[in-house]
């Protein structure tokens, strides 16, 4: 079982120069406390995503920390020119000596692909053939492909990736094919939504892994993401997470409101306490979140669970007291039991 970080960067109401220093001390945070990875989303002209280009972000992550793995989950494959994004996952890699992750997709908004003068018809056709491409410029010395979006011929390819012969890849699964996909490919997954959704997707996996004669140990990553608060006691945190679950929602919404429409595929709903139900967040102290947690990592079958510290108007002190006190109280009970806490 491991632990990691997703990331929105959605807005809060700082200055802009402050957010990014924040958020970076914040990551420096995740580093020291032995977290296995961060993540971060790619969204463009809405307050859900204030690092609409991930790798620019992420090379000052990979400067302000040492062990953490980081990547972008996801590159939004049909917003970039695949042998541009090619070369700059080459380059973070190396940067970090060898700690990048690359998530891919096609990009769950089409009015943010539609302004980039993106048909989100034909959005699907150009992720699957701009990954091929990404995959080639990654693994060859020189590049030719002739397809229906993309035309490469005898392309010298001058950057290669530190991690041979790919860094890992990662993808946001929503459905059965995914999954398929995910295990086909040997590529890790994310799933969000409610948890039979979730464990409907990590048996699936599970058994097509098997089924293919892999080794259980060499299973890929099955995580889910949750907004998670911790906090001094369960009154304190819950106060906290409705408070920021309401800002961070109202940047999920912003675009589809402002274009009086609804994401076709969401999980999430308005209030945290909804949200909570449905356990897709949690909130309390170590002891709550310990118990809540090892429930859902039962029931959900992940083994690897990403939290969302920091969302909505969550300041800085509150976000880094909730990241402390799951390094220190509750991932260890979580991996070794509740003697690791009497340790």
């Amino acid at each position: 079982m491991k632990f990691g970080i997703f990331d929105h960067l959605d807005r809060r109401d700082v200055p802009l120069h402050q957010y990014y220093a924040d958020r970076l001390q914040l990551v420096s945070l995740y580093d020291r406390l032995g977290f296995y990875a961060y993540h971060v989303a790619e969204h463009h002209a809405t307050p859900l995503g204030m690092a609409p280009s991930p790798s620019v972000f992420l090379s000052s992550v990979a400067q302000r920390t040492q062990r953490l793995r980081f990547g972008p989950l996801v590159y939004t494959l049909p917003l970039y020119h695949p042998l541009r994004v090619a070369e700059e996952i080459c380059m973070l890699d190396h940067l970090s000596s060898g700690r990048l992750q690359v998530g891919v997709g096609r990009g769950i908004s089409p009015i943010e692909v539609g302004y980039y003068g993106v048909d989100p018809v034909k959005s699907q056709s150009m992720y699957i053939e701009s990954y091929a491409v990404v995959m080639k410029a990654l693994t060859h010395a020189v590049l030719d492909h002739h397809g229906e979006h993309y035309s490469f011929r005898e392309v010298p390819i001058e950057l290669r990736p530190l991690q041979q012969p790919h860094p890992p890849i990662w993808y946001g699964v929503g459905n059965a094919d995914g999954a398929d996909w995910c295990v086909a490919h040997r590529v890790n997954a994310v799933v969000n939504g409610p948890i039979p959704r979730v464990r409907e997707i990590t048996d699936r996996m599970r058994v097509k892994w098997q089924n293919a004669g892999h080794a259980e140990s060499d299973l890929p990553l099955m995580g889910t993401s949750r907004h998670i608060v911790v906090a001094d006691s369960d009154a304190a945190a819950q106060a906290i997470a409705t408070r920021a679950y309401a800002r961070w929602y109202a940047s999920f919404m912003y675009l589809w409101q402002r274009h009086g429409s609804v994401p076709q595929f969401t999980p999430f709903p308005e209030h945290f306490r909804d949200a909570q139900k449905m356990g897709l967040a949690i909130a309390g102290s170590p002891a709550t979140v310990r118990e809540l947690l090892s429930v859902q990592i039962e029931q959900t079958g992940v083994n690897y669970l990403l939290s969302r510290f920091a969302f909505g108007d969550l300041s800085l002190p509150e976000s880094t007291l909730s990241a402390q006190l799951f390094a220190q109280e509750v991932v260890p009970a979580l991996v070794h039991g509740d003697k690791a806490l009497a340790q």
